[in-house]
């Protein structure tokens, strides 16, 4: 792949809408590489060894849906080496045989993400061929880090909708005339309804976020990019 392409690349990674659309452009390219499975895990909320409340973290993977929530839900992703990396940079693996690893988990490359705060942490496994991941990693080094650091930072930028962790446009609305630092009196009447029904928004928006005040639900939904955010009326519907 030419220099060229790889900065076409990296701008369609750039413009895409959603976390969806960014995790297809770059696992379809790195499939053309012959790294044809890929796993991405990332986390906000990590405290001491563990990655906070598993349905704050957000997690990818080009397998079976079933057989990749099975392996989130057991704690078995973080004993494979697709993600046991532990620094930040690249590294290229090859795991011995072992019967909780899946045939094409066993050899690959893994990227742990540099991150800004000291709570968060992103790491990204593809796996390839036993025989042909030093080959890859070595031809394709440069290519594969910066398409892999371009799609980590347009995911951490978009809004994080999930079924567990969906928002109606009334409450993201009332949390973010709360975050502006709106009384609730001054939310009802900028939003057309009682004070009662604006207390309701915050209370629903405070147990969809699983937190007990709203100055937390406020943090909370700006750290997954849910306020101050253009929602696509389509994938407000699709994630809840």
């Amino acid at each position: 792949m030419t220099c060229h392409s790889v900065l076409k690349l990296l701008g369609r990674i750039a413009a895409a809408q959603s976390i969806d659309e960014t995790w297809s452009v770059a696992t379809s390219h790195f499939a053309t590489l012959g790294l044809g499975r890929a796993h991405y895990g990332f986390t906000r909320f990590r405290h001491l060894r563990t990655i906070g409340d598993p349905d704050d973290a957000l997690f990818l993977s080009t397998c079976d849906a079933d057989q990749a929530r099975r392996w989130f839900e057991s704690g078995l992703s973080g004993r494979m080496p697709v993600f046991r990396w532990g620094g930040s940079g690249i590294c290229a693996w090859k795991a011995a045989d072992a019967p909780e690893i899946h045939e094409d988990l066993r050899a690959g490359i893994s990227i742990s993400f540099p991150e800004a705060s000291s709570r968060a942490r992103g790491a990204l496994g593809l796996s390839a061929d036993h025989d042909d991941v030093e080959r890859i990693f070595a031809a394709r080094r440069d290519e594969i880090i910066a398409v892999a650091h371009m799609m980590h930072l347009r995911i951490v930028q978009l809004p994080q909708l999930t079924r567990t962790r969906a928002l109606s446009p009334r409450q993201r609305e009332a949390l973010e005339w709360v975050a502006d630092g709106k009384t609730t009196q001054d939310v009802a009447l900028l939003m057309g309804v009682s004070p009662a029904m604006v207390e309701k928004h915050l209370r629903l928006a405070r147990d969809a976020l699983a937190v007990e005040t709203t100055a937390q639900a406020v943090a909370k939904g700006a750290l997954l990019n849910m306020i101050f955010q253009q929602f696509p009326e389509h994938r407000i519907q699709a994630a809840s």
